[in-house]
């Protein structure tokens, strides 16, 4: 910036007093000016920081970027298989595998159950996609032996669904389980639901399935680790080709040995 020396107490010789206002109120006005252009900038940053656009034409870089959009979720999956002769359900739902979920209630007006499910507390749930089986005991009055409508709450989403009956069953709904193990077909006999009764900390571990035309053979690995001697329902879910129908289950191992029907 150029400086301007106003000397104290006399003027240059042929510099009067008037000829140095005059010089000094010009440079006053060049640094308002100055301080002015200096200042622009940092206004016009407040305003793009604050998200103000700036009145007249913007270029579609200055335009502001409209809002994402959240797909519709999908509706929830899920389906059904008869076990214990159709005392129970395995209730199906798609999730993460480490957390099944539980049935927290189960009423019946008719032939028809509306059932809600909670996930388990306190329990780290892993990212993946499986199908998972939750057990549910046929209210007193339902009869297996006709089409059954599930209505499932679970995770505020409500779906309804139909049960196809099966006049094999004979089990009466509310009545005491035999403690037998039995399967049942889901998803247009591409997966199935196994229930056997043991110990609650030591789910049954699936090694092999091999399918047959007659048969499906599943071998488990034996637990190794100690198991809690109380008698409870497990239940596994055991994906196949989904190519038949009309076969048997073989289990083999982990003392789980049997050839059951499959129900459905």
């Amino acid at each position: 910036m150029r400086r301007i020396s106003i000397p104290t107490g006399a003027s240059r010789p042929g510099t009067s007093k008037r000829d140095i206002d005059t010089a000094y109120d010009g440079h006053m006005s060049l640094r308002r000016v100055a301080s002015g252009l200096l200042g622009a900038p940092a206004l016009a940053v407040v305003g793009c920081a604050s998200g103000t656009t700036p009145a007249g034409p913007s270029s579609p870089a200055q335009a502001p970027t409209p809002p994402a959009t959240t797909p519709a979720a999908s509706e929830m999956q899920a389906d059904a298989a008869w076990l214990d002769d159709g005392r129970l359900l395995g209730l199906v739902t798609w999730g993460s595998s480490s957390c099944v979920p539980i049935t927290e209630a189960a009423t019946a007006s008719g032939q028809e159950i509306a059932v809600t499910l909670t996930d388990p507390e306190g329990q780290p749930c892993t990212k993946d996609l499986a199908p998972r089986a939750s057990l549910v005991g046929l209210p007193e009055g339902v009869s297996p032996r006709e089409d059954v409508t599930v209505v499932l709450t679970y995770l505020g989403e409500t779906v309804r669904f139909q049960v196809d009956s099966d006049d094999d069953l004979t089990g009466v709904p509310g009545e005491p389980t035999d403690y037998a193990p039995s399967a049942g077909w889901f998803d247009d006999e591409k997966g199935i639901v196994l229930l056997t009764w043991g110990s609650s900390s030591c789910q049954p571990i699936v090694e092999d399935i091999d399918e047959a035309d007659d048969a499906i053979t599943v071998t488990f690995k034996a637990n190794e680790g100690a198991c809690t001697m109380d008698m409870g329902p497990r239940l596994t879910v055991l994906g196949v080709s989904g190519e038949g129908d009309d076969q048997a289950l073989v289990l083999v191992g982990d003392n789980l040995d049997a050839t059951l029907p499959i129900i459905g």
